[in-house]
């Protein structure tokens, strides 16, 4: 969040914190929310860069639509293990899913990692 929006609402009375502050999570549990989600835009990545619809990537999948859409959004009732079946699936290599992990497509910087890169100031992963 940029630094005057956050300001102003404090300024308005509103407490600004993180996620994982508000739902009271661990540093486990955080970072595993952080790779699921990283799965699930890998996922609806791959698809959309192979020129699938949805339905399309359901039946290689042989899966349904709607277990589609919710994979591609990191819903809770998807598992890890069915997000990374489904990459390899799709053709991804261990390296992709490594990536995907990390946030892009290749490995961060080892002296800095620019703020952009990262998806919250409380934590971060570091992948070898």
């Amino acid at each position: 969040m940029r630094k005057g929006r956050k300001t102003k609402l404090e300024a308005a009375g509103w407490v600004v914190g993180s996620v994982k502050e508000f739902l009271g999570l661990s540093e486990a549990e955080a970072v595993l929310i952080e790779v699921k989600l990283a799965l699930s835009r890998s996922l609806r990545e791959r698809g959309n860069k192979q020129g699938l619809s949805q339905v399309q990537l359901a039946e290689r999948l042989q899966s349904s639509q709607s277990r589609v859409a919710k994979m591609e959004a990191g819903d809770p009732s998807v598992s890890m293990d069915l997000l990374v079946s489904a990459l390899l699936l799709l053709g991804a290599s261990s390296t992709d899913l490594a990536n995907a992990i990390r946030g892009g497509t290749a490995p961060p910087p080892r002296a800095h990692q620019s703020a952009h890169r990262r998806r919250s100031d409380d934590f971060r992963v570091r992948l070898r």
